[in-house]
């Protein structure tokens, strides 16, 4: 016999646990049993002030950020609808249904302010570190860097070829964003201090990227993802980006190897290059 058709009943109360409509396999679980974000508020006490609306909550937006890099949601407008709509992001964030999600632009103001001066995602990769040591995980005897292209959001058309570079002068006052934070790091030796060579083409949009063809395609402008693992259990125990020339690569195996010998009292014995 056909069934009657299902119409959806308004009602006045509702039982219902997001507790209960997350699957335990769940990837969030797994990664919540290990996530340890208790050591926020005290590391941004600083950058908030002490008068005026509240702010969203720091940990909140932390959570939403590691939902984005766990599932490739790339797009901070795309992370804050899939929060809204997805049960398990909702309960990894901490909010009920009826809590509203922050809007997307919450994110930008505090990657590009807050979270950037306070280097608060650095202290919480090593605060993570910590973990895998105090866990066993890491031994710092046997090492490995390798480096990952990572392509930046810029293009060849709204580029200054560099025969031409020297005749376009720019007033900082007047320049974008990125190209002040760009002039900012000209003595820093993952990038303008890393070679005198003169790139051969400069972006005007991202500076600082490099214009490179060493995936043996297309050349495209690019930044270098440098790491430092720890062998044991592939561990990464430290990360520098740089421009994408072999002289700042190398520059940033001795900056990690200093970090994490400051940080973590890390002496390895032997380093390979995975390349």
């Amino acid at each position: 016999m056909l069934g009657p058709r299902q119409v959806a009943q308004p009602a006045l109360f509702y039982e219902f646990s997001l507790e209960d409509h997350v699957p335990q396999d769940h990837l969030l679980r797994s990664i919540d049993r290990f996530v340890d974000l208790g050591s926020i508020r005290g590391h941004l006490a600083d950058f908030y002030s002490h008068t005026g609306r509240p702010s969203v909550d720091p940990e909140l937006l932390i959570r939403m950020l590691l939902v984005g890099y766990c599932f490739g949601i790339r797009s901070e407008r795309r992370l804050c609808e899939e929060v809204h709509l997805n049960l398990a992001y909702r309960w990894f964030c901490r909010l009920d249904l009826s809590d509203r999600v922050p809007d997307h632009s919450t994110f930008s103001k505090n990657r590009h302010g807050r979270f950037r001066e306070s280097e608060l995602l650095r202290h919480l990769f090593e605060v993570t570190v910590a973990r895998c040591i105090a866990e066993g995980l890491v031994s710092g005897q046997r090492m490995a860097v390798d480096a990952s292209l990572i392509e930046a959001d810029a293009n060849k058309q709204n580029s200054t070829p560099k025969e031409e570079w020297d005749a376009e002068r720019i007033d900082p006052v007047d320049a974008p964003r990125a190209v002040r934070e760009y002039l900012d790091t000209l003595d820093e030796a993952a990038f303008g201090a890393a070679s005198e060579v003169q790139p051969k083409f400069t972006s005007h949009s991202d500076p600082a990227s490099q214009w490179t063809a060493a995936r043996k395609g297309p050349a495209f402008f690019s930044y270098s993802d440098n790491y430092l693992i720890d062998t044991d259990h592939g561990v990464i125990v430290d990360v520098e980006a740089t421009r994408s020339i072999r002289q700042a690569e190398v520059g940033s195996t001795k900056t990690m190897l200093d970090r994490v010998k400051d940080r973590f009292d890390l002496h390895p014995e032997r380093l390979v290059n995975a390349d």
